[in-house]
């Protein structure tokens, strides 16, 4: 039978780490990606996360993502191809900065799988659809901690929340039903937040557009 996607990204021959399905469910529920949607997207890795959301704009919709580097790029290029027969139209695959790929573009969605985001979070909140989310996946604490000081310092983001993903199977043998020994436990944390028009000045006071 033809592999499924969760089976395909966590046993395909990949570059750099993926996003796990269990991270990948929560991105795209959370996120709130959905059908004729333009997804930013960086770095795109090995391309795991890419096909997920490939799948979830459909045809209407489409996906830029960025990466820094070009064997990341290649490998991820041929793995997506490989998994579709055929490369994705709504996909748009890029080499280089991610700032210089927010600006000449004006997405619904950003979802971010990269070392430091924080210094691209005022940009995002200019360049995003108002009412837009931000999804941001990262590996440890202090990095969350930075990422949100910047989404807070903004005064543009609402409904943020930090969380991470535990997936444990149980065996079910008859009537003898347990847990699993092992489980995939902490891969990353998810923040997400949404964006919401500045403060404007009036006689009355601030208030929002």
């Amino acid at each position: 039978m033809r592999p499924r996607l969760a089976d395909y990204t966590t046993k395909m021959g990949r570059g750099a780490t993926i996003v796990y399905p269990k991270d990948v469910g929560a991105i795209l529920t959370w996120a709130d990606i959905a059908p004729g949607m333009t997804v930013l997207e960086a770095g795109t890795g090995s391309g795991a996360l890419t096909m997920a959301l490939s799948r979830a704009v459909g045809s209407s919709g489409k996906v830029i993502s960025v990466d820094v580097r070009e064997d990341h790029h290649k490998k991820a290029r041929k793995l997506i191809g490989g998994f579709f027969n055929e490369f994705p139209p709504n996909i748009e695959l890029l080499i280089g900065e991610f700032a210089d790929v927010l600006q000449e573009s004006t997405p619904d969605r950003v979802v971010l799988d990269m070392p430091e985001p924080w210094p691209h979070v005022p940009a995002i909140v200019e360049r995003m659809r108002l009412g837009g989310t931000f999804c941001c996946y990262l590996p440890t604490v202090p990095q969350v901690e930075k990422v949100r000081a910047a989404m807070e310092e903004t005064r543009r983001f609402i409904e943020v929340s930090s969380f991470e993903i535990m997936h444990r199977e149980w065996a079910v043998s008859g009537r003898s039903v347990r847990p699993e020994h092992r489980m995939v436990g902490h891969t990353g944390f998810l923040t997400v937040g949404r964006t919401f028009a500045p403060l404007r000045k009036t006689a009355r006071g601030p208030e929002r557009d």
